[in-house]
């Protein structure tokens, strides 16, 4: 095994935590078990992030202070030893922050069990048995009793989030560019086919991986160049791995503004939702979705011409395309401009004929809730079949959210369109569903059906007044 360079011990910084050190050391070890890329400089570099680890923890080696041996066997292992090993996540070995239970019975840290989960796995890291479920459940019991002991012993623990996000090494660095020369520089067709499922696979799995983007903010650029190539952009497996790849990417937080900044993106999954396989349309819209958290991304989508193939998926997509269509929908409207783009793409049409099908209720209902605001939208719910609809839901639809929803769109229809309250009248004479939801609803659809009532009796008596 090759010696561990002074370059190689440089790379781990002196002023990072014992647990950020700790999760570099793990990814290591794994890269090296699993005979992943890297090779020596894996070893080297794990090597060195121990030594790190080492000084981090029990101070520089007795040469460098006189006495520290001795000092280290009364401080540093004593208080190693004082914690509780049911407060150390098997995973990390450190206090857990936040305890869960998997199925198999075994409590670990919510962010490192997580971890193992994403990756693939369904087995207990501890006892290897294979999970009925993934479902975590909070350890109160443990959390609480966790909070006393480090009151008691003055620890203060530190939040866990967002502290080891994008702490990566420089093996994952070198598998980055290693993969990125694959792609934009290899000859071979079928190397770079394989570079892009590669790098779909790591972005999926490994979220330090996802961070390595931010020091690389071309790398997406470069990426959608190769696989426009003529040879490359026919194949659908192709455009729905790097569809997916930059939907994996844009799930780290920082990587929303480099690939809403990137002028190929945007268009490239725009283009992903007209024209891929299902998947790559469902993953494009996907990506979307996660993008317009950033409301300049939103604005940057929605005028890119995004709403027309997002409302075609919403209504001829499969289940999941269409869940995701109506979620990116929904997103890219909380921008007011992207309201009126939405109804000129036709939403409205689609989204009752949804909520009449009963296929996608919960979604449209949500997507009418919030356009509801816009004047024009209001006017062609109503003039488009709203009020019956609306009407319905909330008589039979036993979901207390969407009682609430369409008693919110049948409020604005009355607010803003005064013609539309005559079949609200008949109906509530007949069913009485407003009375009803006003006094058993959720404070929001009370508040609501109140307003359409108190509307309705003042329409009411100005009529007879002015007889």
């Amino acid at each position: 095994m090759a010696k561990s360079t002074p370059a190689a011990a440089a790379a781990a910084p002196e002023e990072a935590t014992a647990a950020a050190l700790r999760l570099r050391l793990r990814r290591l070890v794994a890269a090296v078990t699993a005979g992943g890329v890297g090779g020596e400089e894996a070893f080297d570099e794990a090597a060195s992030a121990l030594a790190a680890l080492r000084d981090a923890e029990l101070g520089p080696p007795p040469k460098d202070r006189p006495g520290a041996g001795a000092e280290r066997r009364r401080s540093g292992h004593a208080e190693a030893a004082a914690v509780p090993e049911q407060f150390l996540c098997p995973i990390s070995s450190e206090i857990m922050r936040d305890p869960v239970v998997l199925a198999s019975g075994q409590t670990y840290d919510r962010r490192f069990i997580q971890e193992w989960l994403s990756a693939g796995n369904r087995t207990c890291p501890q006892t290897q048995q294979v999970l009925s479920n993934t479902i975590l459940i909070p350890n109160h019991l443990v959390r609480s009793m966790i909070a006393q002991w480090c009151t008691e012993n003055g620890i203060a623990l530190s939040p866990l989030e967002n502290q080891e996000e994008d702490l990566v090494t420089n093996n994952e660095r070198k598998s980055f560019s290693e993969l990125f020369d694959r792609i934009s520089s290899s000859s071979n067709i079928s190397e770079k086919r394989q570079a892009i499922k590669d790098l779909r696979l790591l972005t999926k799995r490994n979220s330090s991986f996802r961070a390595v983007i931010g020091e690389n903010p071309d790398s997406i650029s470069q990426m959608i160049s190769a696989v426009s190539n003529p040879e490359l952009e026919s194949n659908s497996e192709v455009l729905e791995d790097t569809v997916t790849t930059i939907l994996n990417l844009s799930i780290h937080e920082s990587n929303k503004k480099i690939i809403g900044d990137d002028t190929k993106a945007i268009t490239f999954l725009i283009s992903a939702l007209q024209s891929g396989t299902m998947e790559a349309r469902s993953n494009a819209a996907a990506a979307i979705f996660s993008l317009s958290a950033l409301d300049s991304n939103k604005a940057k989508i929605g005028e890119s011409g995004a709403m027309r193939p997002l409302v075609d998926l919403l209504e001829h997509g499969s289940m999941t395309a269409k869940k995701d269509a109506a979620s990116a929908i929904f997103s890219l409207c909380k921008l007011h401009e992207n309201k009126s783009r939405a109804t000129k793409s036709g939403v409205i049409d689609v989204v009752l004929k949804a909520i009449s099908d009963e296929s996608l209720t919960d979604e449209s209902l949500t997507i009418l809730a919030l356009l509801s605001s816009d004047h024009e939208t209001v006017e062609e719910i109503g003039e488009t079949g709203g009020v019956p609809c609306m009407l319905h839901i909330i008589k039979d639809d036993q979901c207390k959210r969407n009682k609430e929803n369409a008693v919110a769109v049948l409020f604005s229809i009355c607010m803003y369109d005064r013609t539309k309250l005559r079949e609200v009248v008949e109906d509530e004479n007949l069913n009485g569903s407003l009375a009803w939801l006003a006094q058993n609803g959720t404070s929001r659809a009370r508040r609501k059906a109140a307003g359409i009532l108190d509307k309705l009796k003042r329409t009411i008596h100005k009529t007879h007044y002015s007889c």
